[in-house]
Order: C-alpha cells, then sequence, then structure tokens
C-alpha cells in the first residue's frame, strides 16, 4: 500500500492555505465566513497526519461546529449594510506590509537556521518513548490543566466577554 502522507499533506496545506487567502480577500462576510471554515478543516486534516487525534475532533467539533456557528450567528445579526457604508481605514496599509515583511524575514531566519534556532529544545524524554507511553489526550489533558490552566481560563473567559459584547452590541443596533 503506497505512502499517502506527502499528497494528503499538500491537499490539507493547500486547503488552508486557500482559505486563509479567501477570508481576508472575500467581500461578503457569509463567503469569508464559509472560507475560514475550509481553512480549519485543512488544520484539522493536518493534525490528523501528525496522528493528533484530539486535536484533530477538537478542531472539527469545537472550532468549525461551534465558534463558526457563533460567527455566522453574529454576522446575520450585526446590520451589514450600514457597517459597509462606514468609511474604512486604507491608509495604513504599509504597516500591513512591514508586518508581512517582518513575518517573512522570521520564516526565512528559521528555515535557515533548522534546528539550532530552538536551542531550548529538548528531544522527548526516554520515559514517553516506551510502549508505557500516555496517549495523546492524556499528555496534553497533564500540560493543559498543570502548566496552562491560567491561560485556558483566561482564554474562557475572554469568548464568554466576546460573545456577551457581540450579543450586546446586535440587539444595540436592532
Amino acid at each position: 500500500m503506497p505512502n499517502l502522507d506527502v499528497p494528503l499533506f499538500y491537499i490539507f496545506a493547500l486547503l488552508t492555505l486557500a482559505g486563509a487567502v479567501l477570508t481576508i480577500s472575500l467581500r461578503n462576510a457569509v463567503h469569508c465566513a464559509v472560507s475560514l471554515i475550509l481553512s480549519l478543516l485543512g488544520i484539522a486534516g493536518l493534525y490528523l497526519l501528525q496522528q493528533a487525534e484530539f486535536l484533530f475532533a477538537v478542531q472539527i467539533v469545537l472550532y468549525v461546529g461551534g465558534i463558526m456557528v457563533l460567527f455566522l450567528f453574529v454576522i446575520m445579526l450585526v446590520n451589514l449594510e450600514e457597517a459597509a457604508g462606514q468609511r474604512q481605514a486604507r491608509a495604513a496599509w504599509w504597516v500591513a506590509a512591514a508586518a508581512v515583511a517582518g513575518v517573512g524575514a522570521q520564516a526565512l531566519y528559521f528555515m535557515a537556521k533548522g534546528a539550532s534556532a530552538w536551542p531550548w529544545s529538548s528531544p522527548a524524554p526516554e520515559a514517553l518513548t516506551g510502549s508505557a507511553a500516555p496517549g495523546n489526550v492524556q499528555a496534553i489533558a497533564d500540560v493543559l490543566f498543570t502548566e496552562y490552566l491560567v491561560p485556558f481560563e483566561v482564554a474562557s473567559v475572554l469568548l464568554l466577554v466576546a460573545i456577551v459584547g457581540a450579543v450586546f452590541l446586535a440587539r444595540k443596533g436592532a
């Protein structure tokens, strides 16, 4: 049986990039949201290729299923005709160009430097490479609820505030 990892990687990467480009380039907000869903599905496929089944499932259920439905509801509640008539800030294109150049320079630096760009990274401990290694879900849960508990809770509060703010803005406009 042939190895399909490389062609699938290119398919999912193309899906991710095409969705991202369409998300920022389309004019219709609903089409942008659907393009973002396309991009998120490509990322989910990349997670699956990395054998991160839990992250694949979370990406599909939480982001594609939950967050994007929330975005679509907000888009439907907000008066897009009024927002389209407002003046847009287009004078700061040079800031965006500088940011793109900076990110491009960082990407080139890391590609040229290779693994030595991260001297603090270390290979997996020997205890985790044996047959008794914990599963994907257990390893993520251990790290998420020990080292990253506070950022996890802060992110959940920020999402709650964003939802309440979106509902408040939608009701104020109605």
